[in-house]
């Protein structure tokens, strides 16, 4: 039986790499050990990204859902209990665009809140 070498796996494999590395500098983008390294790494960076990124929007809403809790009366943990209390179920996205886009309603919401509340 003939011996069959892998030199055109191999080739695609680096040129697999290789295409993801350019626009690297340097040996980053020519060598395929290094350019390896730099696309392992960018990967992994980038999925941590995507993760991060949710829990950075998350912290803006609660920011903007705050803020605007505070100008009626409310801190945002009692504005979320009160809600709670009041079985109000809005996401905090929207609550959020509500506090920057939508004045009066938002009040509405906090005024069910303090209703619950007291």
């Amino acid at each position: 039986m003939a011996r069959i070498k892998g030199g055109m796996n191999a080739k695609r494999k680096h040129n697999r790499v290789l295409k993801l590395a350019k626009g690297y500098r340097g040996a980053r983008s020519k060598q395929y050990r290094v350019a390896k390294q730099s696309v392992m790494r960018a990967l992994a960076t980038s999925y941590a990204g995507r993760k991060e990124r949710k829990r950075q929007f998350r912290r803006l809403w609660i920011a903007r859902i705050n803020a605007a809790a505070r100008l009626n009366g409310l801190s945002y943990s009692k504005f979320m209990y009160g809600l709670k209390q009041a079985q109000v179920d809005i996401n905090r996205k929207m609550l959020a665009e509500m506090a920057v886009n939508d004045a009066e309603g938002f009040r509405a919401l906090a005024e069910i809140a303090k209703s619950k509340i007291a």
